[in-house]
């Protein structure tokens, strides 16, 4: 039997960077990362392929969390900004792609919502808080707020657009907390959006926040910690089961192998997670399993420039699950970041499945390409045939933060109290970007 001081069970952005800060912490720590596949990073991969660069999962990271980009920068990797273009975001409304104004007055002037639909909105200053404490649907909260018609055109896609979800099952409080809040402490969202800039004003001025990737695609991140952890990580080693006893964790390998450890660290799928321990806390195997993972598909388009009727200024765009489409929306990757097409070639990514139409996700390859080809040329109009084709399936892909998400967390708190030296983290808990997973593993190597 071998022994380690700490093992963490998962390879992703979670487990790898959590490695990182607690070997920061303590450089002579005998730490294990175990990890499943025979390739780190989880759902971040970046492929080049024919002179496109490919991001099979996230493009890239927001610049408001200080803990990515003080990673980055111990890392000795340089953030690359997104353009201009990456301001440009549109939603399809009535077969038409609008552009959403980040400018207020110009988003209120703009064509987005009725008249009646702007009337209701401005309203949202003179409804009252909820009084009593409930978990609300994002559906619930953003309808009773400000409106069906601001929830329908807006929020849903912009839900989607995040998680690949069913805006009618995820929980506000989870998936948006700082939105949820406003009301909890402002009364409304008008009151506290007002507030908060009044509060700005008083404070040094915030840089404005932009959206982040490297020149090599996400994969750059994933490298680097790799390298930072030659020597710690057993990679394509299955964890299939753990015991506890007196202080000790036994970690059982598919291989047969056995490790002795006082602490273990579970960073890898909530589902992936419930499946080791079904055998050590069937309450807490049930509780990870109930966290739903739907499938979604990307795929991955080159066209020329001149093939694109719309134009390709812009970041990409939404689809409100009203427009009944089958694509979620598409992004347009060479727009938002250098390098990720040749010379007078475009790279789009459109996501295809999540909650509300998982089947399509699990479509063959033919008939994926034939719906997002299809949906694009009326669309953003296309013509011909694209120079390149890319298919990233993710049979779990998102973690699904639905009503009732609070509870379980409080839950699965009370459970690992029986359980000293044993810790979960990664996406499927407290927050979904890289942003999210970083800093929450920084957070995590500070507690251990």
């Amino acid at each position: 039997m071998d022994n380690a001081e700490a093992i963490i069970v998962g390879g992703g952005i979670s487990g790898l960077s959590l490695a990182y800060f607690l070997l920061k912490r303590n450089p002579k720590l005998d730490l294990k990362l175990i990890e499943a596949e025979k390739r780190a990073g989880g759902k971040i991969i970046t492929e080049k392929v024919s002179g496109f660069l490919c991001e099979g999962g996230v493009n890239g990271f927001l610049s408001n969390k200080p803990s990515t980009i003080a990673l980055a920068k111990e890392l000795n990797i340089e953030p690359v900004k997104g353009s201009e273009s990456a301001q440009k975001r549109y939603i399809l409304i009535d077969g038409k792609l609008k552009e959403v104004s980040s400018n207020p007055l110009k988003f209120f002037l703009s064509s987005l919502l009725s008249f009646s639909g702007k009337i209701r909105m401005i309203r949202e200053y003179f409804i009252p808080p909820l009084k009593e404490e409930k978990d609300e649907s994002v559906e619930e909260f953003v309808s009773r707020r400000v409106g069906r018609e601001f929830y329908e055109k807006l929020i849903d896609p912009m839900s989607t657009g995040i998680y690949a979800g069913d805006s009618s099952r995820m929980s506000m409080k989870s998936c948006f907390p700082k939105v949820y809040f406003l009301e909890k402490k402002y009364g409304g969202l008008i009151k506290g959006l007002l507030a908060l800039k009044k509060e700005r004003k008083d404070v040094k001025a915030q840089p404005e926040t932009v959206l982040m990737s490297f020149k090599g695609g996400m994969l750059e991140l994933i490298n680097s910690l790799e390298s930072k952890l030659e020597g710690k990580i057993i990679k394509g080693k299955k964890v299939t089961g753990c015991n506890y006893e007196n202080g000790t964790y036994k970690v059982f390998l598919e291989s047969g192998e056995i490790i002795a450890t006082k602490k273990i660290i579970f960073a890898c799928p909530a589902h992936e997670t419930a499946q080791i321990l079904k055998d050590f806390d069937k309450e807490l195997s049930d509780i990870l399993n109930s966290i739903p993972y739907p499938p979604l598909s990307v795929v991955a388009l080159g066209f020329k420039r001149k093939q694109i009727g719309f134009g390709i200024d812009l970041y990409g765009f939404l689809v409100p699950y009203r427009e009944k489409r089958k694509i979620l929306g598409t992004l347009f990757d060479s727009s938002i970041f250098p390098n990720r097409a040749p010379e007078g070639y475009v790279l789009l990514r459109s996501m295809i499945g999540g909650r509300r139409t998982p089947e399509l996700a699990l479509l063959p390859d033919e008939k994926l390409i034939d719906l997002a080809l299809s949906e694009l040329r009326e669309i953003i109009k296309i013509k011909g045939e694209p120079k390149f084709i890319k298919i990233f399936r993710w049979e779990r892909a998102i973690p699904q933060y639905e009503v009732g998400h609070e509870e379980k967390l409080k839950r699965i708190n009370e459970i690992l109290k029986k359980y000293p030296g044993l810790y979960l983290t990664g996406n499927a808990y407290r927050g979904v970007s890289v942003n999210d997973c970083i800093e929450n593993s920084l957070k995590l190597s500070e507690n251990i």
